[in-house]
């Protein structure tokens, strides 16, 4: 089977209180916050040249991010080739919910797993996601 999902890009969840809950994590765990939540460096095991990166963020419980899903949270995945994996899901009957969208710092997807779940996939360009994220990696 060719290559799909290579690893978590991200964790999100609602939260009563994002800054709270920011603050919380950053004085107890050490998390390096910024507007968005923390940002884990790591490395490529099959390539330790590339780094990656995993987002950790508290949304507001209002937000609509995660909808249509009404779980509190949703994985980021991260993966290669998001055109050529949507074209697979979508011959397996999987519908992207709101097609590719893409940023300077990678391209995105969203898709629902059998419980409702939201997932997002995301194909990363890491140059301008460390650019982005300078200062705010936790290593």
């Amino acid at each position: 089977m060719e290559e799909r999902v290579i690893g978590i890009g991200g964790i999100f969840f609602k939260s009563a209180d994002p800054r709270k809950t920011r603050d919380w994590y950053q004085e107890h765990l050490g998390f390096n916050m910024d507007q968005y939540g923390s940002t884990f460096e790591f490395r490529n095991a099959k390539d330790p040249s590339e780094p990656n990166f995993l987002q950790w963020s508290a949304f507001p419980e209002d937000t609509d991010y995660m909808s249509p899903s009404a779980n509190e949270f949703m994985v980021n995945y991260r993966v290669k080739d998001l055109e050529k994996l949507s074209k697979v899901l979508a011959a397996e009957g999987i519908e992207l919910l709101d097609g590719i969208q893409e940023y300077s710092y990678g391209k995105f997807a969203h898709i629902l797993d059998p419980d409702g779940r939201k997932i997002e996939l995301w194909e990363p360009n890491n140059e301008e996601y460390m650019n982005m994220t300078e200062g705010n990696t936790t290593k």
